[in-house]
């Protein structure tokens, strides 16, 4: 299956100059979602993952199914504001400005293999906060696994040295 063509192009998304690749296409038809999650999931069971967690918001589409079908649990890592309880933080800059992830203070523990799942390597900055935030923990990260990489953006280059596999290559 050619995932490539459940995702929709869209110029000046959100702002002037971008174009924004939209994975809604996938996401509502059920061969491409469950074929998405299925090579996720391939990927995921030869790191010896003990641990998903997937960046707000799309990483929490895509993680929460591989974690289910790998048998683990699932972390979110939110924006900042909506964890309820003691939480780290890591500012870090987008394709188009800058944000910040948090999780739980006991999110992650030493021993711990995480796998990040997303569905966009960009600049890498999402995936790098996400890393920082799980070394600081004492935890490792097992692996990277996106949707999508826009392979111009050069996001691999800010995490060299970390497994990282993307299904859809622009």
């Amino acid at each position: 299956m050619n995932l490539k063509n459940y995702i929709a192009a869209v110029k000046d998304f959100p702002k002037k100059g971008i174009l924004f690749r939209d994975i809604t296409p996938l996401l509502k038809d059920k061969d491409a979602i469950k074929n998405t999650i299925d090579k996720m999931c391939l990927f995921a069971k030869d790191n010896n993952t003990t641990i998903v967690c997937g960046p707000e918001a799309r990483g929490f589409i895509f993680g929460t199914p591989v974690a289910y079908s790998l048998g683990v649990g699932f972390v979110p890592v939110r924006k900042p504001g909506k964890l309820p309880r003691k939480s780290v933080s890591h500012k870090y800059e987008l394709e188009y400005g800058e944000n910040i992830l948090s999780v739980h203070q006991d999110a992650f523990k030493k021993g711990d293999k995480v796998l990040i799942v997303d569905d966009l390597l960009a600049t890498g900055g999402t995936i790098l906060a996400t890393i920082k935030l799980i070394e600081s923990l004492g935890a490792t990260v097992a692996g990277v696994v996106c949707v999508i990489e826009l392979d111009d953006l050069k996001g691999r280059e800010k995490i060299k040295g970390y497994n990282v596999h993307s299904l859809i290559h622009y």
